[in-house]
């Protein structure tokens, strides 16, 4: 890597040191108020000289400034246990509601775009998120209150307290994690305080998005709380005959049952309608996506819409023995139906512009469990303070799918002309289901975890997770019976060790390094012979510092690392069936500055420097897809602080990617970009009534989000310029 990049990333994190030397000239006088009047009080001055002091107009803070910040000071997700980031020998990045409301985030994507290392891949049109972390896929797998969402889910934001990003390999105390890092999304809890919010968001594309908050006590000791979160989204696509539809609610109870004990239930309910959309496909003469409109869609539109439903329920219990030890246990379950009728494509005549297409419609339930116990506490032997965990964990995932295929080798679904596409309907009602799974997963693992500290400098973390893996999975073309009566399975174990060192000089500045193995997800799609395909696994080696300045305000990460992963399963285009990449590497550098620069002024801002390379197997040499060499962003809010203009707000964002590998086999490229986002925001005075502007691709810049792994013709094209209105109630 250069040196060049090291240095500008190093001095990017630092500038704040000299920053918080400099004395403020501008700093403003601040005097005594009299508590009756609120007038200014006269200084004690020698009776002789009696002095007049001019007239003084002092400020209150504005709800802006008091509530809106984006240096998060812990992390709950990393270790189990609520940490200070700056004693946390690891890469994370939190990123607070504030940030959510500041760019009217929906989805994921909308959110994560603001930390280092992590690429939004291929979302099929709204239906599914997938990102790319530290240059490795997360395979559709995200992450709610620390419970794994298996793909085809798409997660809403309309309950998030922030969203926790773990970079590397060192979120394996979940698991089966990506060894590119774990995105979770923390929900808000309910409170004792009533707080009741209603937002009507309204936009381009016929967007409109109602939410509901609602929070308060039940009882009159506090003893039961609850809260409601609702959401309502209906959107079409600059897409042609794209849209999303989802009803969202998420009711959760607290009954602090004693001083000592606590129980947790949550519920969930969504219900979402898409189209799913492969994107448009690369021209092989040109190797650049092919010269159509952005809006152009190649399925056909008069399939029925993709389907997912969800249902989740979740338990927790937590008993604390003393001050010092508590025992927390957590329950949830996950049931899914998805249905998602597509056509896709397969092949393209470039001279002539005539795209092959597949039919396919995909019926897949699917039921998770997951438990697990936690063991935290707090001890000293002589000068080590200890913090431990030890806990326990089972996983089960249970998943039929039955597939109605319409394409080759028997026939091809009806062709189009992407230059001039016109639609020949196919009767497919009669199509029988041709493509049967069964598959079940389960994992059990033990965890322990001791954060040590010596001399309140010196934190030391050290643990490891052992886990039992057993994998079963059956295929047929006849029936879902022969699927699960022929099945293979394949059985593992694996420990895998978390070590990592922190040392704090001065409260400002912290120096750390981590190595950590993990289990990767599963490899539940099946190789070319119906055979389970060996699991993943990687090896992380990072080193970093950590910054703090203007009283916590302002925070830095910078993080170097380099990552290894094992066994990497690629699906065979045209095929349900997947092939392994033995070996590929990835290292870099990653900067993280999120806070407050003044008291108006927040900022949060992000560069990447990837090296993302297949080491060995037929793609030896090549890049992995979807990785930038370099991406970075950064976006700014100020807060005005003039009298006249209190509650009045402005933001803006720079969004940079540079070019990257649109497939495996290193064809093509999707060229670099940039794109510009702004926000206008203003509290009215007289009452809790906020209203806020966003616009995204300002420029309206035409760009290329993601691809598909091992398919050339599907292209995610970014969107163009799109405005977001809204009008939020608090009371």
């Amino acid at each position: 890597m250069p040196k060049s990049i090291l240095l500008i990333g190093s001095l990017f994190a630092i500038y704040p040191v000299f920053a918080a030397d400099t004395p403020d000239t501008k700093a403003p006088l601040v005097l005594p108020l009299d508590k009756k009047s609120d007038k200014a009080l006269e200084t004690d001055a020698p009776k002789a000289e009696k002095i007049t002091l001019k007239p003084l107009t002092v400020f209150a803070k504005t709800t802006n400034s008091a509530t809106n910040t984006y240096a998060a000071p812990n992390s709950s997700t990393a270790t189990k246990t609520n940490t200070p980031l700056m004693e946390t020998p690891l890469s994370i990045t939190v990123l607070p509601k504030s940030v959510n409301q500041d760019q009217q985030a929906i989805q994921l994507g909308d959110v994560t775009k603001n930390a280092s290392g992590v690429i939004q891949g291929t979302n099929l049109g709204g239906f599914v998120e997938q990102f790319m972390m530290r240059g490795f896929n997360t395979s559709y797998v995200n992450y709610y209150d620390g419970y794994r969402f298996p793909q085809g889910s798409g997660l809403s934001l309309a309950n998030a307290e922030r969203v926790e990003v773990i970079k590397g390999a060192a979120a394996n105390l979940y698991g089966r994690v990506e060894p590119g890092g774990m995105i979770n999304v923390v929900t808000k809890r309910p409170q004792k305080t009533p707080y009741y919010a209603l937002e009507q968001q309204f936009g381009s594309y016929d967007l409109y998005r109602t939410t509901a908050d609602a929070t308060g006590s039940v009882t009159k000791d506090g003893s039961l709380l609850y809260r409601v979160n609702l959401e309502n989204l209906s959107k079409n696509s600059f897409r042609d005959y794209g849209f999303t539809d989802r009803l969202f609610i998420a009711p959760s109870v607290t009954w602090k049952i004693s001083d000592r004990d606590q129980l947790d239930l949550d519920l969930m309910y969504s219900d979402q309608n898409t189209r799913l959309d492969y994107g448009i496909p690369l021209n092989k003469l040109t190797h650049r996506p092919a010269d159509i409109p952005i809006s152009r869609y190649l399925g056909d539109p008069n399939i029925s819409p993709s389907h997912s439903k969800l249902y989740n329920t979740s338990a927790t219990y937590v008993h604390s023995f003393t001050d010092d030890w508590k025992l927390s246990a957590k329950f949830d379950y996950l049931n899914r139906d998805l249905d998602f009728p597509q056509t896709f494509p397969l092949g393209l005549n470039p001279i002539n512009g005539v795209m092959q297409r597949a039919y396919l419609r995909g019926v897949n339930p699917m039921d998770s469990y997951f438990g697990t116990v936690d063991m935290t506490g707090k001890f000293a032997t002589g000068f080590a303070k200890h913090k431990v965990l030890a806990g326990w964990d089972n996983y089960q995932l249970s998943s039929t799918e039955q597939n109605y295929l319409y394409g080759p080798p028997q026939h091809y679904f009806n062709p189009i002309n992407i230059y001039n596409p016109k639609q020949a309907l196919i009767n497919i009602s009669k199509l029988k289901a041709n493509d049967f799974h069964d598959t079940n997963l389960q994992w059990n693992g033990v965890y322990f975890q001791d954060q040590i500290t010596l001399f309140d400098k010196l934190h030391l973390l050290g643990g490891g997770r052992y886990d039992w893996i057993s994998e079963i999975a059956g295929f047929s073309n006849k029936s879902l019976a022969l699927a699960s009566a022929h099945t293979s399975t394949l059985q593992t174990g694996r420990f895998n060790p978390r070590v990592g060192l922190l040392y704090q000089p001065w409260q400002w500045l912290s120096l750390y390094g981590n190595y950590v193995e993990s289990s990767g997800s599963a490899n539940v799609n099946m190789g070319l012979k119906t055979n389970i395909l060996q699991p993943e696994s990687a090896e992380q080696v990072e080193a970093g510092f950590k910054t703090t300045f203007f009283e916590d305000k302002l925070t830095s990460n910078v993080a170097f690392y380099s990552l290894t992963k094992q066994n990497i399963a690629i699906p065979i285009p045209g095929a349900f069936f997947s092939e392994i990449i033995n070996k590929a590497r990835n290292q870099g550098i990653e900067v993280d500055v999120a806070g407050k620069i003044t008291e108006g002024l927040s900022l949060i801002a992000n560069y990447t420097a990837t090296d993302a390379l297949i080491l060995d197997g037929k793609y030896a040499g090549n890049k992995l897809w979807n990785v930038p060499s370099n991406a970075g962003s950064l976006w700014a809010k100020y807060d005005l602080q003039q009298e006249s203009l209190n509650g009045l707000s402005i933001g803006a964002g720079i969004y940079l990617q540079d070019k990257k590998s649109g497939d495996i086999a290193n064809t093509y490229q999707l060229p670099s970009y940039g794109r510009v986002d702004a926000m206008l925001r203003y509290k009215l005075p007289v009452a809790k009534t906020t209203l806020q502007f966003n616009v995204e691709n300002l420029l309206n810049k035409q760009y290329y989000l993601a691809s598909l792994p091992n398919n050339i013709y599907g292209i995610t094209p970014g969107s163009p310029i799109t405005f977001i209105g809204s009008i939020k109630v608090e009371f």
